[in-house]
């Protein structure tokens, strides 16, 4: 039976960052426009899980006869603020051919000899694929912002450098979809304990993500002027609270799904013969 709660209004409006947008005034604890609890999420997840997986697979279809289109998601957040659930739990519902997954690390010594997009220009995803940055070109704003490691000249140039690249990569038929995962400190300092309560989450832990927490107020501060610099009409930026890991996976999976049907997507008819395959198929 489907369930009967949702959004009564699309995340993609909810919780898009406009012009008069500030990040201190979002509650990380809310569920914006949903109707319901944590114990429907499941539910409604798996219902639309159905529809996403439909979508991507008419994206994936379209590819193999010309189709041009693809999606990317840019997920950035503080540590534990649940970017691997997204992962897991919601693009890991549609076909893995389809999906282009791509974490970013510290730049290798390769990387830093170059300027900051090439090795981001490297991974864009191809036609038909659903790619998803883990981390993206917006740590070069964000982490080097807060530690002083470029200056405002050149933190300028990577806006300017940012905003140029994503407009030519959705001329050429890619669909962006920027995420923040915003949790409190309160809620990171929970998940952080719990890693270290858990051996079977010890690996997840870093003693960096404590290091990082010393600058939280910088790192909102950076985060506020990377969307008032880089949230344009063709690629804005979503600021998803985060407290509920149930919640952002609803919120995410329903921003896929809007983008993925604002492609109009439709199932390709094949470049052969229809009638003739059928008598062939039938005579083998």
């Amino acid at each position: 039976m489907a369930s009967k709660h949702g959004f009564r209004k699309s995340p993609a409006d909810l919780l898009s960052v406009g012009p008069d947008f500030v990040l201190d005034q979002v509650d990380s604890s809310a569920s914006p426009g949903f109707s319901g609890k944590k114990r429907d999420a499941e539910q409604v997840l798996a219902e639309r899980a159905r529809k996403l997986g439909s979508l991507q697979e008419q994206l994936f279809a379209e590819s193999k006869f010309g189709g041009s289109k693809s999606i990317l998601l840019v997920l950035q957040a503080m540590d534990t603020a649940g970017k691997g659930g997204i992962v897991s739990h919601v693009v890991g519902s549609v076909d893995p051919q389809g999906v282009q997954l791509h974490a970013f690390k510290a730049p290798t010594e390769e990387e830093k000899q170059h300027d900051f997009l090439w090795r981001i220009e490297k991974q864009v995803p191809r036609a038909g694929m659903l790619g998803v940055f883990d981390r993206s070109h917006y740590e070069d704003v964000l982490i080097h912002r807060v530690h002083g490691w470029a200056d405002e000249a050149e933190l300028e140039r990577r806006y300017q450098a940012i905003n140029d690249f994503e407009a030519e990569l959705t001329a050429s038929g890619t669909k962006i979809i920027k995420v923040m995962l915003h949790i409190s400190p309160d809620t990171q300092k929970e998940r952080l304990t719990a890693r270290l309560a858990d051996p079977s989450k010890y690996w997840k832990y870093s003693p960096g993500d404590v290091t990082e927490r010393g600058f939280w107020p910088q790192y909102m501060q950076a985060y506020q002027l990377a969307f008032e610099k880089t949230s344009t009409e063709i690629a804005p930026w979503h600021v998803v609270p985060a407290d509920k890991k149930w919640y952002a996976r609803l919120a995410v999976q329903e921003l896929l799904v809007a983008a993925l049907e604002s492609l109009q997507l439709s199932w390709p008819e094949g470049d052969y013969d229809l009638a003739e395959e059928r008598k062939r198929v039938a005579a083998s």
